[in-house]
């Protein structure tokens, strides 16, 4: 049995669940979010757990148990409290500013990088230097992040660029120098 799958979830106050077809709508008091149900795997709902359980005990079923289960959750959890993510820009002159519906990011470039955010993700600018972004989508949340990273990754010898708030950086060892020369 699949240890992610088998495990219930348990629905926040004023969440609800709604089976169509092949997709859960999940409804809660930050919004409303879709998440598929693959074919073979069953949804109960009762007294406020829903668990999930799959038709047979093949490689696929078991592997899309799991992850209708986390998928699940997300949503559950995305329309209840909510996702966040944090971004911290490294480097001399690096900072982010929010225009509007729009962020504005120097990273060393010639020029700024402009990067719209889309619809259902929230920024937030703490100070020049970190960013904070939200929503109730994981997955959306995770690709805006990702994106804004890309821009200018982390590089290893002096650690600039944009990362995760916490994320560790291996850094490498620069030019030995002109030691071994006489």
């Amino acid at each position: 049995m699949s240890r992610v799958g088998k495990a219930p979830i348990k629905l926040p106050s004023g969440v609800e669940v709604n089976v169509q077809g092949q997709s859960i709508n999940v409804k809660g008091p930050k919004g409303n979010l879709t998440s598929p149900l693959p074919e073979g795997i069953t949804l109960s709902l009762e007294d406020g757990v829903v668990s999930l359980a799959r038709a047979d005990e093949s490689k696929k079923q078991r592997e899309r148990h799991g992850l209708a289960r986390a998928l699940l959750q997300n949503c559950v959890t995305g329309v209840s409290t909510g996702w966040s993510r944090n971004l911290e820009l490294v480097g001399v002159g690096y900072r982010v500013q929010l225009k509007g519906k729009e962020l504005v990011l120097s990273l060393g470039f010639s020029h700024e990088v402009k990067y719209p955010l889309p619809e259902g993700v929230e920024a937030q600018v703490t100070d020049q230097t970190r960013l904070q972004l939200s929503g109730i989508d994981r997955q959306k949340l995770g690709q805006v992040a990702s994106e804004i990273r890309s821009f200018r990754p982390p590089e290893p010898y002096k650690g600039k660029g944009v990362r995760y708030a916490g994320e560790q950086i291996r850094r490498k060892a620069g030019k030995a120098g002109k030691a071994g020369k006489k």
